[in-house]
Order: C-alpha cells, then sequence, then structure tokens
C-alpha cells in the first residue's frame, strides 16, 4: 500500500489543492477508461470542496459528463432532508455541472435503510463484481472520535467482513445509518482522506502512530487492497502525527 501527506497550511488551501488532485486525476483516469467512478463524502470539509468544483474554472475542466458519482454513506433520511449526503452534494455542486441525472447513484432512503442497504449492494455488485478495483476514487472524512463513512466506534459495522453495504442503528446517534464497507471500500484505485482543524489533531495521531485499535478508532479499516491511499491534512490537522513513521507504517 502506497500512503502519500499533502500537507497545507490552511483549510482553504487545503480544499484548493484537493480540487486540483482530484481534476488531473478524472483527467488521467479518462485517459484509460470511458468513464471515472468517484465515492462522495459528507461533512462540512467536502461540503466546501463542492462549492469550489462548482466554480469557473474549476466546474468547466472536469468533463463531468464522464463521471459516475456514488456516496460512502447516508443517514436514514427523506432525500430532501437538508441532512441527506446526498441531497447536500448535488444541490452544492452536481446540478451545477453537466454531470447526466442517470450518473448519480444515491442512497435512496425513501423505503427505509434496510431497503436502501439491500439496493445499493446490488447497485455496487453491478458496477463492480470481479473487478480489480471498484472506485476509481473515494473521498473520506475522519470525525473527531476516529469514525470514517457511518463505521462508528464500538459498533457492528467494525466487525463486519464480508458485506459490501449494511444499514444498522446508531444508540449515540438515535438514527439509522447506511454506509459502504472497507470489504468495497479498499477495492478503490485511491482513497483520500480529508482531514482539517486542530479538534482533529489527537485522534489523527492515533490513528496514524498508535496501535491498531480499529474497535477504537474505525478509520484504521481504511487500507487499500492494491491503490493509493492519501492523506490531504491542515497543519493544524496533522501537528501532532508523526508522518515519516505512518509512511513506515
Amino acid at each position: 500500500m502506497l500512503v502519500k501527506f499533502h500537507i497545507t497550511d490552511t483549510k482553504d488551501q487545503l480544499v484548493h489543492q484537493f480540487a486540483n488532485w482530484l481534476k488531473h486525476e478524472i483527467a488521467n483516469t479518462l485517459e484509460k477508461k470511458f468513464y471515472c467512478t468517484i465515492a462522495l463524502s459528507g461533512g462540512s470539509t467536502p461540503l466546501d470542496l463542492f462549492k469550489l468544483l462548482a466554480t469557473s474554472p474549476l466546474s468547466r475542466e472536469i468533463d463531468w459528463e464522464k463521471v459516475h458519482v456514488f456516496w460512502g454513506d447516508e443517514r436514514d433520511v427523506p432525500f430532501n432532508d437538508e441532512r441527506n449526503n446526498a441531497m447536500q452534494a448535488i444541490e452544492a455542486l452536481l446540478s451545477k455541472v453537466a454531470i447526466p441525472l442517470g450518473q448519480m447513484h444515491i442512497i435512496n432512503t425513501k423505503n427505509g435503510a434496510e431497503a436502501a442497504a439491500t439496493a445499493y449492494d446490488q447497485l455496487l455488485h453491478k458496477y463492480f463484481e470481479g473487478r480489480t478495483y471498484s472506485f476509481d476514487i473515494t473521498l473520506l472524512g475522519m470525525g473527531d472520535d476516529g469514525h470514517t463513512l457511518s463505521i462508528f466506534p464500538h459498533t457492528e459495522a467494525v466487525d463486519e467482513q464480508e458485506k459490501w453495504v449494511m444499514s444498522y442503528y446508531v444508540p449515540a446517534l438515535e438514527m439509522n445509518r447506511i454506509t459502504l464497507l472497507p470489504s468495497i471500500i479498499n477495492k478503490s484505485k485511491q482513497i483520500c482522506f480529508l482531514v482539517s482543524g486542530k479538534n482533529k489533531a489527537a485522534v489523527l495521531a492515533k490513528v496514524l502512530n498508535g496501535p491498531k485499535l480499529p474497535n477504537e478508532y474505525p478509520s484504521q479499516l481504511i487500507n487499500p487492497q492494491n491503490g493509493e491511499l492519501h492523506w490531504f491534512l491542515d497543519k493544524d490537522a496533522a501537528a501532532e502525527s508523526d508522518l515519516q513513521l505512518a509512511k513506515e507504517d
């Protein structure tokens, strides 16, 4: 597994750096295949990214007509709920660029979390069954408790090793979540964590440099099988981590 770190001084610089990296990687992918598949994350930093990608010139420099968008996780709320990850991304970005509607593969919660997970699992197997890689690019965030996707500490999602998608009730949030799992995420060609802020520094150091305790820090479950792992960080988030040690691991 190849691990790369990209460090910027500020969150704004981080978002701009990742946006330009993403533009080039989509172009590189489209030189080799007809379309590029991307899995998106929710959260405040990705939302800033989406807003930037929707502005010129970036909005015109990416060939959105050849991009298929998926989501890494979703809350069990209606699509028009402001907490819905897909709605946020479509409102901030996808409705403003030339991506066909049929290439936005939302996690549809209309019939509840379990039905949404089943349908999304079937969709992902249709696209990726038997292939060396799943997504060309996967975007992830990390919570200040070390979770990623909707894989939270000390929950059943941490231990699931076979399924690609699952739904479950998260007691701490009093809500059902639908989430992709490491079994499909780790097949991605490139996985990118986008992490910013001082509030993430201590847990990031434990994720990168501490012992492997995925039940405490589920982000440690993300280890690409044959792909690359990128950490896009601002200095505040990286302040307590030994990045050289993390590379060597």
